[in-house]
């Protein structure tokens, strides 16, 4: 072990040249991170060679070592498997933890004598799940297919008597005995079969039923058949990417922004595109393969990894990558880069998406270089008055975080020490009470405060800022133009009103606006009720 009290402490030649872990400790002996290396030295030395060079949050990393540990094994994949063990043993506060990403909905069957099929949004032990699906309407329509085509049960327990589901002709009523547990779980194995991806295999099950079924002269059962299948037709068109692929294949795509990272993956089983799952990552060091080592530790490694940008240093590292999910796996996997062809579209289209979530972020960053602002607004607040003459004065504020309404974030103002209307001494009231709030609550600042008025109602706001030391961005935005004021400037500044930016603000300040008066109309119709009772 080395002990280090800053930086300048540290001694390369303390550490082994071996492959394998190294644990960073902070002043409480708490291990903060652990990676692993296949020269230790080489490694652990990068973080105090260049400090300079390296992530903001890597550099508060090292700023918390006091003290650095290894474990030396025989070679890079046994380091994989014991950094793996003991990230899950630790939880490092640094390493990168998933646990926070978008939570989706699976179709799951339930391991009873006579599973039901359901929609969860939790895996385990006592449910048999598929997904995740992204797409809810999607998944409801998947869901109503497999009921319908393979007759599966959906009431929570077993009644006495059979249900409309059985009257209507989509389940086999386990309930009553019209069906025995052997021919319930053909129905079970045949629906697991098709939300494993077996596709084809279902859609020539239900030809060969609905050829049957018109050889024999039941029409109406044929007719039946006919509509399943186009149902399945319609739905396979959405989701089918590759009929050749007989095996498993995750995408995923990666996209550094600033000190964000995001990240998509997006799940291909048997040719069938399962959903797809988001995740922002903190911007650090080898932030590629970490992410991939967190996300399968808690969920299923397919036979190809396809990635948009290599994780590895060398041949010999990714082989190593390799063998470690092939251990866990219990079969091969392989790591992909693709140049060109269908897997590079489907890398592709998982860049697609990360393009389509920075639509948004695309906005924050011209807003950001048209006011020169110190940093990217992704927490913007916005506050606007309302009145009826000198009555129900009141103060609407509203939340966006990441260019997105935060309901959770708004909050109501009954405006205490103005009796008469006076938009300007309201917005100094409501500001000042605001973050005199948020200051005692130590809590976060918003980047960007969007004022909706023009230069008084700004320097009302302004001066409340200034009375509690505090040097957030305000702006005012003046409705009959369109005109942005900034503090401290006679002339109001000009946008093309429908830049990205532009859209942005004008949209936080309707927002402003319609959430005041709401609240202006409910103090309205609660004196109206009240005067009335009397």
């Amino acid at each position: 072990m080395m002990e280090i009290k800053k930086a300048a402490d540290f001694n390369a030649k303390q550490v082994p040249t071996n492959p394998g872990v190294y644990l960073f400790k902070d002043d409480k002996d708490v291990i903060i991170y652990c990676g692993k290396a296949k020269n230790l030295r080489n490694r652990v030395g990068n973080y105090f060679s260049s400090p300079d060079r390296l992530a903001i949050k890597t550099r508060m990393l090292v700023s918390k070592i006091r003290r650095i540990d290894w474990i030396v094994v025989r070679s890079e994949v046994e380091a994989l498997l014991l950094e793996n063990k003991l990230i899950k043993q630790h939880s490092p506060r640094y390493n990168i933890n998933l646990k926070d990403s978008k939570t989706f909905a699976y179709i799951a069957f339930t391991r009873d004598k006579f599973p039901r099929i359901l929609a969860s949004r939790k895996t385990g032990p006592s449910l048999e799940s598929f997904g995740p699906y992204t797409d809810a309407m999607k998944r409801r329509e998947l869901q109503r297919l497999i009921v319908s085509i393979f007759k599966i049960r959906t009431c929570k327990t077993l009644p006495r008597r059979a249900c409309l589901n059985y009257h209507i002709g989509i389940c086999t009523a386990p309930c009553i005995g019209k069906v025995t547990q052997e021919e319930y779980k053909a129905q079970v194995d045949d629906a697991r079969t098709f939300l494993k991806g077996g596709v084809e295999q279902t859609i020539k099950m239900l030809t060969e039923r609905m050829e049957q079924a018109s050889k024999e002269g039941r029409y109406e059962r044929a007719l039946e058949f006919r509509n399943q299948l186009s149902s399945i037709n319609l739905l396979a068109t959405k989701q089918i990417v590759d009929h050749e692929r007989d095996f498993d294949q995750d995408i995923i795509a990666f996209k550094k922004i600033g000190e964000r990272v995001i990240v998509v993956q997006m799940g291909v089983r048997r040719g069938v595109l399962l959903g797809k799952k988001d995740f922002e990552i903190e911007n650090q060091e080898n932030f590629e393969s970490e992410f991939l080592r967190a996300f399968y530790s808690s969920n299923t490694i397919p036979r190809e990894i396809i990635l948009s940008q290599q994780c590895w240093v060398d041949e010999a590292e990714k082989i190593a990558l390799e063998e470690f999910f092939a251990k866990s796996r219990g079969a091969p996997v392989s790591l992909i880069v693709p140049i060109k062809g269908d897997k590079r579209a489907l890398v592709d289209l998982a860049t697609k998406n990360i393009e389509v979530n920075m639509e948004h972020d695309s906005a924050l960053a011209d807003l950001q270089e048209a006011l020169n602002l110190p940093s990217l607004p992704i927490v913007i607040e916005s506050f606007d008055i309302s009145n009826i003459g000198n009555e129900h004065i009141v103060s609407g504020m509203v939340r966006f975080v990441d260019a997105k309404p935060d309901k959770s974030g708004y909050r109501k103002f009954k405006v205490r020490t103005v009796k008469r209307a006076n938009d300007f001494a309201s917005m100094r009231e409501v500001v000042y009470r605001r973050y005199k709030r948020l200051l005692e609550e130590k809590a976060r600042m918003p980047d960007l405060i969007l004022i909706d008025g023009g230069a008084e109602q700004l320097k009302s706001a302004k001066d409340s800022l200034d009375s509690l030391g505090l040097t957030i961005p305000v702006i005012g935005l003046a409705k009959k133009f369109e005109e942005i004021y900034l503090p401290d400037e006679e002339t109001p500044r000009r946008f093309d009103i429908n830049s990205r930016a532009m859209l942005l603000v004008r949209r936080i300040r309707d927002a402003t606006h319609n959430f005041a008066i709401t609240y202006n109309k409910k103090r309205r119709q609660m004196k109206m009720r009240s005067e009335f009772k009397e």
